[in-house]
Parts: C-alpha cells; structure tokens; sequence
C-alpha cells in the first residue's frame, strides 16, 4: 500500500500545480483592449474549456484526497461500499478508487 500511497501523493502535488496553473490563467490580464469580435469568441471558448479543465482537476483532486484519508484509515484497500477487497489491478489502474468493479457497475 505504500507505493500506493506514494503514487497518491505526487498525483496529489501534480494536480495541485496544475490547478494553480489553470487559475492563473483566468486571473490573467488582459493586455489587448482593442480585440475584434473573433478574438473574444476564442477568447470565451478558451475559457470555458480552462473551466471544464479546472471542475474535472477538482474532482479528481477529491477523489485522491478521500483515497488517501482511507489508506490512513486503514481502508484503502477495501471497497467503501461492500468491504470487500478491491482487486489490486484496478488499484493499479485507478490507484484512487474506493470502489470495487462490482459496487462501481451499480453507480
């Protein structure tokens, strides 16, 4: 479990950083004030994509953060549904699941 843990822990730092570095790019500064109509368009999408990047990092993010506090817990290796063990390939696939590929196919 600890390379797991491991694994957790620098995937943790990783989307921290990129999460800083999403919200930097929307706290940016705008340095072009006369803009035409097609740059403010792709300007908006591009936005909306960083947002839809920033909501799915956070999400993750979560996710990772709950896995660790089960791996302190003593649980990570254990379904957080039925308590059966998680097969440890789909640890190794999706270290931070907390789920079994039953109990995830009723979600």
């Amino acid at each position: 479990m600890t390379d797991r843990k491991t694994e957790l822990q620098t995937l943790k730092a990783d989307l921290q950083a990129r999460l800083r570095r999403l919200q930097a790019h929307q706290r940016r500064e705008d340095g072009a004030i006369n803009r035409d109509f097609e740059e403010q368009a792709v300007e908006t999408q591009n936005d909306e994509v960083v947002d839809g990047l920033e909501q799915e990092s956070r999400l993750e993010l979560s996710q990772v953060e709950h896995a660790l506090e089960r791996i302190d817990a003593g649980e990570g290796d254990d379904c957080e549904r039925c308590g059966h063990p998680i097969d440890p390939r789909r640890l190794q696939i999706l270290p931070y699941t907390t789920l079994c590929v039953k109990c995830a196919e009723q979600v």
